[in-house]
């Protein structure tokens, strides 16, 4: 059965928490990009070089909505989802969801809105998403995710 994410496991450790022993709210922004470099690691490799070369993935928009506290030593599911693929830009939901004892309790939730970019530092313009990365992200536009309100939309105009 397929997925319609892509889904981080991570083991909270006492240095991703703050004096009151819960997550510091930061770490909810590194999970989301730890867990798009990981998608990215494993269904389009090509695109790290492109990285290395000119491509460039601007995060335009990034939030989190917290529900419920997480505390060291929580495993948590970092379950990413394709809410919008235009011509240059991506939008990722990203469901937070704690595991143990054969349970799972939805803890937060968030988005993370990216451009592609090429050119020289300074002189960035737009860019189509790479077709790598565009046929990584199309395994998942098939399907909507349950209780989303905003279904994937693929194509659209340029932005």
């Amino acid at each position: 059965m397929r997925n319609d994410y892509f889904e981080y496991r991570h083991l909270v450790g006492f240095e991703e928490t703050n004096l009151v022993g819960n997550v510091y709210y930061v770490n909810y922004f590194r999970w989301q990009g730890r867990c798009r470099e990981l998608f990215l690691r494993e269904y389009a490799p090509e695109i790290i070089d492109d990285l290395n070369g000119d491509l460039k993935l601007f995060t335009l928009k990034c939030d989190c909505e917290y529900i419920s506290e997480i505390t060291a030593f929580d495993e948590v599911s970092i379950r990413m989802s394709l809410f919008e693929l235009t011509q240059t830009q991506i939008e990722f939901g990203f469901d937070y969801v704690r595991l143990g004892d054969g349970r799972e309790e939805f803890v937060a939730r968030g988005r993370q809105r990216i451009a592609c970019m090429r050119g020289p530092n300074g002189a960035t313009k737009p860019t189509r998403v790479p077709a790598g990365l565009r046929t990584a992200l199309e395994q998942y536009a098939e399907v909507r995710r349950s209780g989303a309100a905003d279904p994937v939309h693929l194509g659209g105009a340029v932005s």
